[in-house]
């Protein structure tokens, strides 16, 4: 998600900087964000001087301190996990200037509580990115209960400039999509459970039925099993019975079977 939104901010005309704390994650970010600006120019969505001025715009961070150092917006995309954005905020919090502004790529879980532990909740924002972030238009933009009118702005005008389509809506747990896609997947490893049908069978019920662009296991192989469990786990505590986790899925997650980033989740996919 992060080499995504790094992307995205560096097409839309932002000095952009990546950090990662492993070395070879910001490398494999490098080649996959100029994976995807040559395909753009393959497609004619950009000409060539448009990727290499995007690409000018793009930095690698050697710390965290070097890369907000200069920073107006710093977006986190670590995992899925309070405590680990927690621990992230708290050090971004004393190294970026005051008038940096914080947003999270949460998918689930409170910007008021992530906001709690800067001196900046005013300054604090969700802004929850879809994957592929380079194809997928929308941007939920959360607000949390001290988040202030112009962050809002400053939210919604840079998921413009991305090309993006913002929603503005109030914190709660889940949002829009991650409550709706939530329900939906949990339903599909229902369903797969109880040998109502196959995997591929469920997905293009779901893609030529209902006319979504992927199916549940499509979709939950690309954003990771493991994250989709987390959201789970936290909806269930905050909404209630209705979004306990299936335990096909727990028993994926507990076999490693996490999705395209270890090579196996619902589906197989071969080593590149």
């Amino acid at each position: 998600m992060g080499r995504g939104i790094a992307h995205a901010a560096a097409v839309a005309g932002y000095q952009t900087t990546l950090e990662d704390l492993l070395p070879d994650s910001l490398r494999r970010a490098e080649a996959d964000i100029r994976a995807i600006l040559d395909g753009g120019v393959e497609r004619g969505k950009l000409d060539a001087q448009e990727r290499d001025a995007a690409l000018a715009r793009l930095h690698f961070a050697g710390g965290i301190e070097e890369a907000v150092r200069d920073a107006d917006l710093v977006i986190e995309a670590v995992p899925e996990e309070l405590e680990t954005k927690i621990e992230i905020l708290t050090t971004l919090d004393k190294m970026a200037p005051p008038a940096t502004l914080f947003a999270s790529n949460t998918s689930a879980l409170s910007i008021t509580e992530l906001a709690a532990v800067t001196y900046r909740p005013a300054q604090c924002i969700g802004m929850h990115f879809f994957n592929p972030v380079h194809k997928m238009r929308l941007l939920e933009i959360v607000r949390g209960l001290e988040t202030a009118p112009a962050t809002i702005a400053a939210a919604v005008d840079v998921a413009r400039r991305m090309n993006k389509e913002p929603v503005v809506i109030k914190e709660s747990p889940g949002f829009i999509t991650s409550r709706m896609n939530a329900l939906i997947g949990n339903e599909a490893f229902a369903l797969l459970q109880e040998g109502v049908a196959s995997a591929a069978d469920i997905d293009k019920a779901i893609k030529l039925g209902l006319n979504h662009p992927m199916g549940p296991f499509e979709l939950v192989d690309l954003v990771g099993l493991d994250t989709r469990l987390h959201i789970l786990e936290y909806l269930h505590r905050s909404l209630g019975e209705k979004y306990r986790p299936n335990p096909l899925l727990v028993q994926y997650v507990k076999a490693g079977r996490l999705g395209r980033k270890t090579g196996r989740g619902v589906y197989e996919y071969p080593a590149t």
